[in-house]
Formats: structure tokens, sequence, C-alpha cells
């Protein structure tokens, strides 16, 4: 089985938002650098998605139309600009099910590889970490955290991401976010070009009878 090396202390949290229904259709993207615990960078980045069908659900919830991006790189021109940041890197996104499946399913309608690097799921932190809040979508965090922000634009959610994350170090007294994961019994995901792995909880062990 592929492997992907320790991390290298390079931490980044990404949002995607989508055109329509279909996990390949990324229309925009944002990130946010995580460094000594702080955020010390964040981009964002329009997509023209292949097949610029847009729906009105989807446009309805992050106001990004067909004329916003159509002078935009599509996936594979967006993403190689932050090919080497990625390149060992630990990800973080918001219910990472969803952003790392559109990421797989954008490369896969250009028949490219994966990416290699780790990946976590800050829901599945925050679930174990803050179990005490009545829900832990981003707005729930954000408000738990004090900050304010625009709900569904990729650089913004990024940044909640990347802000969660940080104090979720901070609240249980660890360095970085892979030590979180161990500590709180969550497995990475992996992508790499052969494949990935999802990011799961761990199950606990069976006590000998």
């Amino acid at each position: 089985m592929s492997t992907v090396s320790a991390p290298s202390g390079k931490t980044i949290a990404i949002d995607f938002e989508t055109a329509n229904e279909e996990r390949g259709s990324a229309c925009s993207v944002g990130l946010a650098w995580i460094e000594g615990g702080s955020v010390v960078r964040v981009e964002e980045r329009l997509i023209r998605p292949r097949s610029m069908r847009f729906s009105s659900f989807n446009i309805a919830i992050h106001g990004i139309r067909p004329e916003h991006v159509e002078d935009a790189g599509e996936f594979p021109e967006v993403m190689d600009e932050f090919a080497d940041d990625f390149a060992g890197a630990t990800m973080i996104a918001h219910n990472a099910a969803f952003d790392f499946s559109v990421w797989r399913a954008s490369l896969d309608g250009y028949r490219m590889p994966y990416p290699s690097f780790n990946y976590l799921c800050s829901v599945k932190l925050a679930q174990k970490v803050w179990p005490h809040l009545p829900s832990h979508k981003l707005n729930i965090l954000a408000g738990h955290l004090g900050l304010r922000f625009i709900h569904h634009n990729a650089a913004e959610d990024a940044v909640v991401c990347a802000s969660a994350a940080i104090a979720m170090t901070r609240d249980k007294g660890v360095d970085h976010v892979m030590d979180l994961a161990r500590l709180i019994g969550l497995n990475p995901g992996m992508l790499h070009p052969q494949g990935y792995r999802a990011c799961s909880v761990a199950k606990p062990s069976r006590r000998a009878l």
C-alpha cells in the first residue's frame, strides 16, 4: 500500500464550492495556511468547471455564476499553482469526505493522478474535542470561536476551518493537528497517486475476556 511521509509541518485548510450536484464541478477553492499557531496566508481562486453547468440551488448557496468563472482557469491549472504547497502537507477540511471527493472527482475528469498528502476532517475533530456544542457545522464553530465570516465563501470557510483546528490543538495542549488526531483516536485520511483512504474514527480495541 502507498504511504505518505510524516507531517512536514505544512498544514493547509481547504474548502471547495461546486457549480452543481456533481462532485467534479468545483467552481472555487479557498486555502488557509497554518504556521506557528496562526493563519499566515489565505488564497482564493475561481475555477472554470468543464461543463459550465451551474444549478440554481448551488448559486443560491455561494453566489457564483457562470459569468464569474468564464475567464478562470480549469481545475488542473488552478490547483497546479499550489502543487508544491500540497506536497507532503497535512490538509484539513470541514467535512473532508465532501471536499476531498471533489478533489478526486475533478482530477478523475481530466484523467490526472492524485497528489500525495495526509488529511483530517475538522468536523470529526470538533465532535471529539467539543462534544458539548449543539452542532459542529462551520457556522456553529465560528460562533464558538467568536468569528464572523461569510459562509460558503471558500476562502472564509477555509479560514474558519483553520482557526478551529488551531483552537482545538491549543485546548488539548498539543503542537500539531496530527498530534491532536492521535490523541483523540482519529485516523488520518490519505490521498496518493494510487488511490485514497478515508479519514475515520479509530475503533476502540476490545479487552481480552
